[in-house]
């Protein structure tokens, strides 16, 4: 017998739909169901021959790893072939299946998006601690490798290749952070909130939540099927990891035109038509990838803004596949950009000569003249003085007490005041002996490291505490399962 034709709603949506989401959602929905059958059975809401049918039928479903059929407008969606496809497995019509019972299609895909989203989000979070531990041993490694700092693209201050990527590292040490929070904020359980106003049977959603390893139950079942907060934040997560990650590249396609780092070899392309060059366009690509995050991002925010207080496609169904795509590029992203960090190395960084000529060391030339009790304005005006009249390589300490002299100090320089503001002009190096806490200096670099590892390690306990929690949850239900059937 032939196939009907499609109608236009199933060709043009409905199809294009499932096609997106089944591989996604079917699994998933397969656990949940066990879940939600075991349960069922303990509360004596089923028999328990019933409730052993079923769960060998879904066991079935489960162990079955062939790709999911085509659409062909048997079914309306994922859920529904889920019905099918069990009560065959059963041996039943689909009008015997007692899977859907105290459950609704609303609660069970709220359900099973936040079992997918804190799985990828696992993933993310992986590479985000991986990315951060590759910056720190980096900074750790160059922590003496003097660079010029920049402001609003114009040289600033002397600091280090260490310092910058261990600011990069802090940067990811919040971030990780934020992805564990929001983990967190995912791992509570809507089902059994079945349309949006829950049942008047006897379940236990407590239990159908543990044995999916979710901390506990979103409090109000309104809010568990037509709330979107959680959604929102995985896509502006995203977007503001990349975000930060995209300028780190960009300032990293400088350093590598300066030629002060190597440009690694794994992560080039070769010209088409030059044959010296090898460009670094994965740099390009993480630029671009942030925008792509931000485009999901606010593509969230528009539909979840365009939809009703109640439970809607536009704010739950319909920005599944951009948060998927988000969570795939930002896991890509963070390997791409740890790996960059991996083979990163020194190759010419700017000479003391040359950072002396851009004019980064005055500012620490006027700390100098401050530290000899000189009131800061009246010091910056000195070192200002001297700036206009020329290099501060060229500067003698006949410059320095005519500048002072112009600018009408209440005391004149003594020698020690004009030595140490040439120092700081002529020594960059300077800036490895820092003391402060938080800043360039070698010694402060590497004590930022430490801390920050201990912040990585901290997370990475927390991701640890969630997959034990996750496995000694699957190790239950096949058990429930199992005992069930």
């Amino acid at each position: 017998m032939s196939t009907p034709a499609l109608t236009t709603y199933q060709r043009h949506h409905l199809g294009p739909t499932y096609d997106h989401h089944v591989g996604h959602l079917y699994p998933a929905m397969v656990r949940a169901s066990q879940a939600h059958v075991v349960m069922l059975t303990e509360q004596g809401l089923i028999p328990a021959e019933r409730g052993a049918r079923l769960l060998r039928g879904l066991a079935e479903l489960r162990a079955d790893t062939a790709p999911a059929p085509a659409y062909d407008g048997s079914f309306e969606d994922t859920y529904y072939l889920l019905e099918k496809r069990l009560a065959e497995a059963c041996g039943i019509p689909t009008s015997e299946l007692d899977v859907q019972m105290a459950r609704s299609r609303n609660d069970l895909d709220a359900g099973v998006f936040r079992m997918l989203l804190r799985d990828q989000l696992l993933g993310v979070l992986d590479r985000v601690l991986a990315a951060g531990r590759t910056a720190l041993d980096r900074a750790d490694r160059y922590a003496d490798v003097v660079i010029t700092g920049y402001t609003h693209r114009r040289p600033a201050q002397p600091t280090t290749i260490g310092h910058a990527l261990a600011g990069y590292a802090e940067a990811l040490a919040g971030e990780a952070a934020a992805y564990a929070d929001l983990i967190d904020h995912l791992n509570t359980s809507p089902l059994g909130s079945c349309a949006f106003a829950g049942t008047d049977l006897d379940i236990a959603p407590a239990r159908v939540a543990e044995l999916l390893g979710f901390d506990g139950l979103v409090t109000n079942s309104y809010e568990a099927v037509a709330g979107a907060d959680h959604l929102v934040e995985v896509g502006t997560l995203n977007a503001r990891s990349l975000a930060t990650g995209a300028r780190l590249a960009r300032t990293l396609m400088d350093w590598l035109t300066w030629r002060w780092v190597v440009t690694p070899g794994d992560f080039t392309q070769g010209s088409s038509i030059m044959p010296q060059k090898r460009n670094p366009v994965v740099l390009e690509h993480l630029v671009s990838m942030a925008g792509a995050a931000a485009a999901d991002a606010a593509s969230v925010l528009n539909n979840v803004g365009a939809a009703w207080w109640e439970d809607s496609n536009n704010a739950t169904t319909d920005v599944q596949v951009r948060l998927w795509d988000s969570n795939d590029r930002t896991d890509r992203f963070f390997a791409l950009l740890g790996g960059f960090l991996a083979e990163l190395e020194p190759l010419e960084p700017p000479s003391a000569e040359e950072i002396v000529a851009s004019g980064a060391t005055t500012t620490a030339a006027a700390d100098a003249l401050t530290r000899h009790g000189v009131p800061f304005r009246a010091a910056h005006s000195v070192v200002g003085r001297l700036v206009r009249g020329g290099d501060p390589a060229s500067w003698t300490a006949a410059d320095v007490r005519a500048a002072a002299d112009a600018v009408g100090l209440d005391a004149p320089l003594d020698d020690a005041a004009v030595a140490d503001l040439i120092a700081a002009a002529v020594r960059p190096e300077l800036v490895l002996d820092r003391a402060q806490v938080d800043g360039p200096g070698a010694a402060a670099v590497r004590a930022q490291v430490g801390v920050l590892r201990a912040a990585f390690d901290t997370v990475a306990g927390r991701l640890a505490e969630v997959r034990d929690r996750l496995g000694r949850a699957d190790a239950a239900l096949d058990e429930a399962a199992g005992t069930a059937r």
